[in-house]
């Protein structure tokens, strides 16, 4: 069964660093794409980043790019982000997805980070 499961979210000062861990299991985790999406209070979907089977592409979204970073460990088949200089709008839930032939087809549950004073 493909899991996929996240952790390291809380409660953070705005400017503050916080690293988020999505431990995979189930599948070939260093064979696929893996992104993180976030979902803010009452918004929809936003794509964060996502990094290719091998670390040698990673991409992140405008709102992002600079203060972000992912990587990942396939020997421990765990994704990383790096948040840093967080803002009160990052405030989300951020979740880690699997990429199979062009589609999300595997989500975790979530964890919540909240970004406040």
């Amino acid at each position: 069964e493909v899991q996929l499961v996240e952790s390291g979210g809380g409660l953070v000062q705005p400017g503050g660093p916080l690293r988020l861990s999505c431990a995979a299991s189930g599948f070939t985790f260093s064979s696929y794409f893996i992104a993180w999406v976030r979902q803010a209070p009452v918004k929809g979907l936003e794509w964060v980043s996502e990094i290719n089977s091998d670390s040698t592409i990673t991409i992140y979204a405008d709102s992002v790019k600079g203060r972000f970073t992912i990587s990942r460990d396939n020997a421990k088949n765990t994704l990383y982000l790096q948040m840093n200089s967080l803002k009160p709008e990052d405030t989300a839930v951020y979740y880690c997805a699997r990429w199979d032939h062009g589609a999300m087809d595997h989500w975790g549950k979530g964890t919540l980070v909240t970004v406040s004073s």
